[in-house]
């Protein structure tokens, strides 16, 4: 089947708008016709060839679309149903039976390789296969094919364009403060970098009842913005030591604190705001592979932190999403605050806005 898709054909380079041929959906595949994807900081380190990606390549993993047919044995969704994309994982292995597929053991091959077990790709042009299995799903694109695991059935009403961003970044800030840090009513909440997954991490402080929220963050627009949606404080880090300012504000330090930044110096300044038994939950991925932690031994025994990686806010998704769609329903999840559409043909120029500072979370939209 013939299609559009935004393809990558070498790192950092621009996107091209090329026709490409869809394979029909495989057993327990499902094929989707996208009417919008968000795009997500992930999407940009793999576009940098920093992790290795096969190119040419199709990014995108926050699709939302419309089934337009399922492979054998597929029960999970029908043909015409509204759904949402998200993270692949196998469900066989004890993670996936002890429901942490954020944590599958298969999770790098089946998110991060491009393309099927079998090495094949379901996506191709008129020099050969394009690597189009990008979170199980490589949405940047009029149709992904996704495995019957990462899809979740919507309701017929949904706005799509609303509510794709929550297959991984919404879900991932939420998510790291409820379901990662399970932050209590009544604690604190320090979150670093006010992207998109930052202010999801402060609604979800709002959602949990932190006491007080503080947002460390060096454009002023963002900061600004952290506060509307519900930061009691917003720190500019140009302006001096980071831990020292957060210690102004909680003398007793932070018992809960989310990277979303990446950034090595700020994550190493997390550690020295946190309070006894506080826990600093990392969720930025950084620019290279070999990015690496100084932590400060002692202290982190005699206050008893705790430091805990977070893929996708340790989501279930057929139990999360549907509770993220209820909260956005019940107006817990502004997520249109910080959301800006473009036509799918200007995903390079979203692109640069982006990373410009003009808008903080980027959603395509297709023609239906």
């Amino acid at each position: 089947m013939q299609g559009t898709a935004a393809i990558l054909r070498e790192p950092n380079q621009p996107f091209s708008i090329e026709t490409v041929q869809f394979d029909p959906p495989r057993a327990g595949e499902v094929l989707i016709r996208i009417r919008a994807v968000g795009i997500c900081h992930t999407d940009m380190v793999f576009a940098s060839g920093a992790m290795g990606s096969p190119f040419p390549l199709i990014l995108g993993h926050e699709g939302a679309g419309v089934v337009e047919a399922v492979g054998e044995g597929v029960t999970k969704v029908r043909p015409g149903q509204k759904v949402l994309l998200t993270f692949n994982s196998c469900g066989r292995c004890s993670q996936c039976h002890s429901g942490d597929p954020a944590y599958c053991q298969e999770f790098v091959a089946l998110n991060f390789a491009c393309v099927r077990a079998d090495g094949s790709s379901c996506a191709h042009d008129d020099t050969g296969q394009v690597s189009a299995r990008f979170f199980g799903q490589s949405s940047f694109a009029s149709h992904a094919i996704a495995d019957e695991r990462n899809v979740v059935a919507l309701p017929d009403e949904a706005d799509l364009a609303s509510l794709a961003p929550l297959g991984c970044g919404i879900q991932t800030g939420v998510g790291a403060v409820l379901r990662s840090l399970k932050a209590q009513a009544g604690s604190n909440l320090v979150v670093l970098g006010a992207g998109a997954v930052g202010l999801s991490a402060v609604l979800g402080g709002k959602i949990a009842g932190c006491s007080k929220i503080i947002m460390i963050e060096p454009q002023e627009a963002r900061r600004q913005l952290a506060l509307e949606l519900g930061a009691d404080h917003a720190i500019d880090p140009a302006t001096g030591d980071t831990a020292e300012q957060v210690r102004a504000i909680l003398p007793q330090g932070a018992n809960n604190v989310v990277d979303t930044s990446g950034n090595v110096g700020a994550i190493s300044a997390a550690l020295g705001m946190l309070a006894p038994h506080g826990a600093l939950g990392l969720v930025g991925v950084p620019g290279s592979l070999d990015a690496a932690l100084p932590l400060p031994i002692v202290p982190a025994i005699t206050y008893g932190y705790t430091i805990k990686g977070i893929i996708e806010g340790d989501s279930d998704p057929d139990t999360f999403l549907p509770e993220l769609i209820a909260l956005h329903a019940a107006g817990k999840l502004p997520i249109e605050r910080f959301s800006t559409i473009y036509p799918f043909d200007q995903i390079n120029q979203a692109i640069a806005d982006s990373h410009s500072g003009k808008c903080v979370k980027v959603i395509l939209e297709l023609p239906a």
